[in-house]
């Protein structure tokens, strides 16, 4: 058994997903420790989405093997290890703002010292606490997922497009929040 304290956060060896309607994953391996970022580089339709969501979790690899810390890396270790942010924002559009940040902290988990509220803030929603989700813009709904990601205890975080419906601050916003998760000791992949 590999030992955790010198083990990557993350692991790919030989993974590869056969394409369906897509892009396929040809195989491929990395590893990912932590205070590091990746951005994964392709065109359109290069399988980087696919790649992401094989690695949380939420598609199944045809070949190869994942490991978080050393580890295989099984469905609760990935619920506990990975943030996961994709192209759709994840929000009930029924929720106010703050519900929906309390609704995922209570399934997710929150960073300690960190609050829905301090979050928002963080991310240039202050003041849209009560707003339902419906009612915002794209780029309103993509700092909500922000918040959520800066609220997650998870160490690695996975992000698909971040910065699609964001404006040069929005972007910006991103560049400091993946710094900051960098240098609190996470890692990210993108």
């Amino acid at each position: 058994m590999t030992d955790a304290a010198h083990s990557p956060l993350l692991a790919a060896h030989g993974l590869g997903v056969r394409p369906q309607r897509g892009a396929g994953v040809r195989p491929a391996g990395f590893r990912r420790r932590c205070r590091r970022g990746a951005a994964g580089q392709g065109g359109n339709g290069s399988g980087k989405t696919t790649l992401l969501r094989v690695l949380a979790g939420l598609l199944r690899a045809d070949s190869g093997r994942i490991e978080i810390e050393g580890r295989p890396a099984a469905p609760a270790l990935r619920a506990h290890a990975i943030a996961y942010l994709g192209h759709l924002p994840a929000l009930k559009g029924e929720l106010s703002v703050l519900e929906n940040l309390e609704f995922l902290c209570g399934l997710h988990g929150r960073r300690p010292r960190q609050t829905p509220g301090d979050a928002l803030a963080i991310v240039g929603m202050g003041g849209y606490e009560d707003a339902p989700a419906r009612q915002l813009s794209a780029g309103q709904k993509k700092r909500v997922t922000l918040a959520r990601m800066w609220l997650a205890p998870a160490p690695l975080w996975l992000l698909d497009e971040p910065y699609a419906n964001l404006d040069l601050e929005g972007i910006n916003l991103v560049n400091r929040m993946i710094s900051a998760h960098l240098r609190d000791g996470g890692a990210t992949l993108w």
